[in-house]
């Protein structure tokens, strides 16, 4: 059955010539009010939780209403189930109430900027390798054999913006025993899916994301994302690309105040400290050092030198903001603890990015908490630490509803 819905989807991508590539997104070109919707997840959510004071509030809160929160960052979009980076993504995400929505900030071959997670993900992420564009990716697809997996590689800057505009969104994923395109693009994890992958969904550039969630009234947080060329790029240095992407909401008339620059490259925050104080005034400092017990350390140990530097915002992994003290309780870590004591506030992610809690106690996202971490319903039971006793401003999630519903019942 799945070879028969990837083929489905193949062929919907296949067809993506013949679709209107324009700028209409069949929305207003003025601050829409809608009711926001969060579905069936996070009732799933709640009725899988242990019994106890949070399962009680969160069940009052069932029937809502429920309205956008800044509390809400979209990460990639409704990536959860929607292809990332997509409209359709965007869009599902600002019907679930996400008054925060990203766009990672790739650059083109013609230095260009678009949505994308990674400069280098276009084989996973889209269509790519099935057009007539494949043979321009850096790495062209080799099929998996002799004990070797299927390679490909593909970046945003291989390909022109028009070029780039050709391309279909799909779920992120791959099968590395591929043995055909077909097969390699067919590898959509198991807590995802590709129903919303049909037809062509459209990629996206910075200036149209702009356009969107202007247009939607909410706010946007763009990422930076750590180039996989090296730099300067025909040129093109880190410092412009920085600036670019201030310039793009700056030509658009956007406030500061509803941009929350990101990058994982503190040279990039830095920069934005020091040309565009007001951008920077809500930059965030994606931190990837606590992903080893030394970089944790060491990130813990820097933050009273960062806040001095400027920073305002750091944003760890969410596992990085939390432990478990001898009583079995979740309580905050001591980054967490830090950033308090130095006013910098937080930012974290991803919510709903783990896959089920019940493999490996949720993986990545909640390794420091996993030995009491085995039901999906213990997703809320972190978040709550997070949000009542870490204090943090806002949660990146992949599915923003699950995120809406606790922000209304608690008010953030």
């Amino acid at each position: 059955m799945r070879s028969f819905i990837a083929s489905s989807v193949l062929a919907g991508l296949a067809s993506a010539a013949v679709l209107p590539r324009g700028g209409d997104y069949s929305h207003k070109n003025k601050p829409v009010k809608l009711n926001v919707q969060v579905g069936d997840r996070p009732y799933f959510l709640v009725n899988d939780m242990d019994e106890g004071p949070l399962k009680e509030k969160l069940e009052s809160c069932s029937e809502g209403p429920f309205k956008t929160s800044d509390f809400v960052f979209a990460h990639r979009g409704a990536s959860l189930l929607f292809p990332e980076h997509t409209y359709p993504a965007y869009n599902a995400a600002h019907r679930q109430g996400a008054g925060v929505i990203e766009c990672d900030v790739a650059f083109t071959k013609d230095k260009q900027l678009v949505c994308r997670h990674a400069q280098c993900d276009l084989h996973t992420t889209t269509n790519v390798l099935n057009t007539t564009l494949a043979d321009k990716c850096t790495t062209p697809f080799t099929p998996a054999g002799n004990g070797t997996e299927a390679t490909a590689k593909c970046c945003t800057s291989d390909f022109t913006l028009a070029e780039f505009q050709t391309l279909c969104g799909k779920q992120d994923g791959f099968n590395a025993n591929g043995t055909t395109v077909d097969q390699y693009m067919d590898g959509t994890p198991y807590f995802r899916t590709d129903l919303y992958a049909s037809g062509c969904p459209k990629l996206m550039t910075l200036n149209e994301y702009i356009k969107v969630v202007d247009d939607w009234g909410l706010k946007f947080t763009p990422e930076l994302k750590t180039p996989e060329v090296p730099m300067p790029y025909d040129g093109y240095t880190q410092e412009q690309y920085a600036q670019d992407m201030i310039n793009a909401f700056k030509n658009a008339g956007i406030d500061p105040s509803r941009v929350f620059p990101q990058s994982f490259l503190p040279a990039d925050i830095f920069y934005w400290i020091d040309n565009e104080p007001e951008f920077a005034k809500q930059a965030v400092y994606l931190d990837e050092r606590v992903d080893t017990a030394e970089g944790y350390a060491n990130a813990t140990a820097s933050l009273p030198a960062l806040a001095e530097r400027g920073v305002k915002i750091m944003a760890p992994a969410m596992f990085a903001l939390t432990k478990v003290n001898d009583e079995g309780e979740i309580i905050p870590s001591e980054y967490a603890i830090a950033c308090k004591e130095n006013g910098l506030e937080i930012v974290a992610w991803s919510f709903d990015r783990s896959g089920w809690l019940q493999i490996d106690g949720g993986g990545y996202y909640y390794q420091y908490v996993a030995n009491v971490t085995n039901n999906d319903g213990d997703m809320y039971t972190v978040l709550d630490v997070l949000a009542q006793q870490v204090g943090i401003k806002a949660l990146f999630s992949d599915w923003p509803a699950s995120v809406t519903y606790y922000a209304n019942c608690f008010g953030l």
